[in-house]
């Protein structure tokens, strides 16, 4: 079990992933990557499980990119094609929650999206800032984010790099289901738990069916993505931006 991920059974068929890395504040470090990845492989095939939750610590879900990672894709040592693990939601073959009980911020919100169902609180800030730093965003999110959060509000999020409240996106219509902090991984493992009453074959073949139309179009999206990248990473700006502003 990896140091900065756990993973557990916390009832009957219902495994919950906590990504607690203190040190990074659930930023994409390599150790929060091998702990996500060794945490979903230990529900693959793994037949009590019937239904994942997801979520973070304390007030952080997920922050997405670490500053090095951020300046290896600006020098054109790394791209996000390189970092496929956070599809790994979208092709568990259970139904995964995302128990967003802290801030999702840039890809740390995509990451989120991946999942079949999330649950925001309103307190939380949420929000897709690639374009703060000046690049295009990834990940996929540029599918997911509009899908997940309706076209009007999840482009104004992808051009804007604003912060939104759960709170903000709850008065806006979002259609997902948006609690007070402390309630949401009670709201997760309650729909976690009403999945597993149901036979798992069934929860499968579901998820399989439901979840085509996005497993079909993801990888074209991420190539489009990277190939934006590859016009708006590389720029002299794009490396002042993180420099000045990462973190903020």
């Amino acid at each position: 079990m990896g140091q900065v991920v756990q993973h557990e059974f916390i009832a009957d068929g219902v495994v919950k992933i906590t990504m607690e890395e203190r040190q990074g504040r659930n930023t994409f470090t390599p150790e929060l990557i091998d702990g996500i990845t060794e945490a979903f492989n230990f529900v693959k095939g793994n037949d009590a499980c019937k239904a994942v939750i997801l979520t973070g610590y304390d007030n952080y879900f997920c922050c997405g990119g670490t500053k090095d990672e951020l300046m290896k894709i600006y020098k054109g040592e790394l791209n996000f094609n390189d970092l496929t693990f956070f599809t790994m939601p979208l092709f568990c073959e259970v139904p995964v929650i995302s128990a967003m009980q802290g801030h999702g911020i840039g890809g740390g919100l995509v990451f989120g999206m991946y999942s079949d169902f999330s649950i925001l609180g309103l307190e939380n800030i949420y929000t897709t800032n690639f374009m703060k730093y000046g690049f295009t965003p990834g990940m996929g999110g540029t599918l997911l984010i509009p899908h997940r959060l309706g076209e009007a509000v999840g482009h104004e999020m992808l051009f804007t790099a604003r912060n939104f409240r759960g709170s903000e996106l709850k008065e806006r219509g979002v259609e997902l289901e948006i609690v007070p902090k402390k309630d949401v991984v009670d709201s997760a493992v309650r729909l976690a738990k009403s999945f597993a009453e149901k036979p798992r074959l069934s929860l499968v073949t579901l998820k399989n069916h439901l979840s085509k139309s996005l497993r079909d179009r993801i990888f074209e999206y991420i190539a489009d993505e990277v190939k934006m990248h590859d016009l708006t990473f590389h720029r002299p700006e794009v490396e002042a931006r993180i420099e000045k502003l990462f973190g903020q």
